[in-house]
């Protein structure tokens, strides 16, 4: 399970919204939870869609998404893992998605506006099983 606090899903949310018909992504930070434990995300970092085709694809470029990192760290928290967006959906990681997962026993949170917004979260395994899909909680204290 991944629980998101109530500040942070709105983030989501609403940085989704605000990217129009491109995908917006970020880094998600607070408590990661090993072991079939829930991870608590307290805070959302926007980063910049460097991808060539942002309308079908999200990259984060590899320096911002360190800085990224760094600052949760700094701010005490773990990184609990990733969230982007499917302007059109699907309400689920697509191909492309699984090929470039790349952080084992991290969630992978995408908002899809097709529609109402869904928010969904799949765990990456890191192996040939792929997503791991988890439930989404939302918590109203920050």
């Amino acid at each position: 399970m991944i629980e998101l606090t109530r500040a942070v899903y709105d983030d989501i949310v609403y940085h989704a919204y605000g990217g129009g018909e491109a995908e917006i992504c970020g880094v998600l930070a607070g408590t990661h939870g090993d072991d079939g434990e829930s991870s608590v995300v307290t805070e959302s970092y926007e980063a910049e869609n460097v991808a060539e085709t942002p309308q079908i694809r999200y990259l984060i470029d590899p320096e911002e998404q360190l800085e990224l990192i760094e600052r949760a760290e700094a701010d005490g928290l773990d990184v609990v893992g990733f969230y982007h967006s499917h302007p059109t959906g699907p309400t689920y990681p697509s191909e492309t998605d699984a090929a470039r997962a790349t952080w084992p026993g991290h969630s992978y949170v995408i908002c899809a506006l097709d529609g109402y917004p869904f928010v969904g979260s799949w765990r990456w395994r890191g192996d040939d099983d792929g997503f791991e899909q988890e439930t989404v909680a939302v918590r109203s204290e920050r």
